[in-house]
């Protein structure tokens, strides 16, 4: 595998995120409107999410649900986990090239990347 190979499958894995991530907030926007669109809104009083939306648990049984909130929450985790595998996948890639520092420096970054995101949660 050459520099130009990795970069055609860096570009197109972070086409393909953007593109999923993207239909599946429209996805979900679109359905929270079709089940939404003749509530009344009540800015008097704020009414917090549910409670089983704010774990990733949660988010994944909420959509298998049909719930369209946490449809929009999948398509918004997808697009932050996409960098993530533009990460590992030029970390693979470096290693199939033998560019051990390269490697090592997109290993270290993908290891802040999971631990920022795992103490996010």
């Amino acid at each position: 595998m050459d520099d130009h190979q990795l970069e055609t499958i860096i570009g197109q894995l972070l086409r393909a995120g953007v593109l999923l991530a993207a239909a599946t907030v429209l996805a979900g926007g679109v359905l929270y409107l079709v089940r939404h669109s003749g509530d009344r809104v009540n800015y008097h009083s704020f009414v917090a999410a549910e409670p089983d939306t704010h774990t990733l648990t949660g988010i994944v049984g909420s959509a298998a649900h049909g719930d369209s909130a946490a449809i929009m929450q999948i398509g918004l985790l997808l697009l932050v986990l996409t960098p993530v595998a533009r990460v590992a996948v030029a970390g693979v890639g470096f290693l199939l090239e033998r560019d051990r520092l390269y490697f090592v420096v997109s290993l270290i970054v993908l290891v802040i990347l999971v631990f920022s995101l795992l103490r996010a949660t």
